[in-house]
């Protein structure tokens, strides 16, 4: 049969959106699976700046804030305290945050597009999302080396494996 014979079915952006936002949650995960204990609570080299918990707790609370904004009614999971969360809780607390901004964004992308108080669109809050997540997780993976607590190297590499991650 020839190669312009093989039907594939077409590329669906809604699930794909979907996916990466996904994957990219996927992502914060697996940093927190490979993060030292010791970085936890690390303080940073110049005494000035948060902690590797209260970045994360900080990813978590922005989330939860454009839950109240723009998802009232629904189901908003609680802030994360920056001074006393855990590793297992702010993991616990990311995963709350995702799905309830997964519905949200899926519900914008099947209606008018639009996320309440965001401009211009869902797409670009989707742009807003990765962009903050990768910020912190940078300033994560900065201050874990700073402070003599790296992440495994083979950890470094795989947050960039998406395709590994995304599956």
């Amino acid at each position: 049969m020839p190669a312009s014979a093989v039907k594939t079915a077409p590329f669906e952006l809604l699930s794909a959106l979907l996916h990466a936002f996904d994957t990219n949650e996927k992502i914060n995960q697996y940093m927190l699976d490979n993060m030292p204990p010791a970085a936890w609570r690390a303080e940073p080299p110049t005494g000035k700046g948060r902690a590797i918990g209260a970045i994360v707790a900080h990813m978590h609370n922005v989330r939860v804030m454009w839950l109240k904004v723009a998802a009232k009614g629904s189901d908003i999971p609680e802030q994360l305290n920056r001074d006393k969360v855990t590793l297992a809780g702010a993991k616990k607390g990311l995963a709350q945050s995702h799905a309830a901004l997964r519905v949200m964004i899926e519900r914008a992308i099947r209606s008018d597009g639009r996320i309440k108080g965001f401009k211009p669109d869902v797409a670009s809050f989707l742009g807003y999302l990765f962009a903050h997540d990768a910020h912190h997780r940078g300033q994560v993976m900065m201050l874990a080396r700073q402070t003599g607590n790296p992440l495994p190297q083979a950890a470094q590499f795989g947050m960039w494996e998406w395709g590994k991650l995304g599956r």
